[in-house]
């Protein structure tokens, strides 16, 4: 994630957000969880250009439905899913120098669709897809059961202040969404450079059914070599910040 990038996607919003004081009569489509709230940026011409080339090779539409993964990368290979990439750089690092693995990005920051769709295109990857949507209608909808390696969450909005905490993204509802995505034996991968947001995703990781913490119980992990330091948690440290890896993994 780079540092002109908003924080990525993965926020809950409630439902009663979308709709106060409109009375009892909500539209019917409104959904109680969204992965992120949307934010607008301009795209460059580059940008704009890798969309409209580079997204009919690259790029996943929700209305296709369930992935069938052999066919989508055209191969059999370990799935690698990151919810909110941001501009998009470290996944592109990550798909270049692990070729052995299939990567699936999913994003709402068109630009940093774009800049991603142009960075993989220009680095000659075939090794990634992209959605352009809400993750959580992704899981829903596109990624079967069993079907992931590693899903990865990296510096999601902390939702710094108590009374939104409810927002975070890393609830135990979304802990068991997730489980049935990941193999027997696959990861669910977090980092974040808040330490309180790093305790309450240990709080309810810990808590949660069918996932052992891959470092030992209540223990953080080390920074992984393959995961990027990223122009964002650069800055991150540079402030004071500490950076908190977190790896589960999926027992039954």
């Amino acid at each position: 994630m780079t540092e002109q990038t908003p924080q990525p996607q993965a926020e809950i919003e409630p439902q009663q957000d979308c709709a106060a004081d409109q009375g009892t009569d909500q539209p019917k489509h409104l959904r109680t969880i969204r992965s992120f709230v949307l934010r607008t940026g301009r795209m460059t011409e580059g940008q704009q250009n890798a969309m409209a080339a580079v997204w009919p090779r690259m790029g996943l539409n929700v209305a296709d439905g369930a992935l069938d993964m052999t066919q989508t990368f055209g191969r059999e290979a370990p799935v690698v899913l990151e919810i909110g990439f941001g501009m998009g750089d470290s996944l592109v690092e990550m798909a270049k120098a692990q070729p052995e693995k299939n990567y699936i990005g999913i994003e709402v920051h068109t630009p940093g669709v774009g800049r991603l769709l142009s960075n993989a295109d220009a680095a000659g990857l075939t090794n990634i897809r992209v959605f352009e949507h809400d993750a959580v209608e992704v899981l829903e909808q596109c990624i079967p059961d069993g079907s992931l390696d590693t899903l990865q969450l990296f510096f999601p909005d902390p939702w710094h202040k108590k009374k939104h905490h409810k927002r975070r993204i890393v609830q135990s509802a979304f802990a068991q969404a997730i489980r049935k995505k990941l193999k027997v034996g696959g990861v669910f991968h977090m980092a974040t450079d808040w330490e309180n947001y790093a305790e309450h995703m240990m709080e309810v990781m810990s808590a949660a059914e069918g996932y052992t913490n891959a470092a030992g119980e209540g223990l953080y992990s080390p920074q992984p070599q393959w995961r990027p330091v990223t122009k964002f948690q650069k800055r991150g440290e540079r402030l004071g910040h500490g950076v908190w890896d977190l790896m589960f993994e999926r027992t039954e």
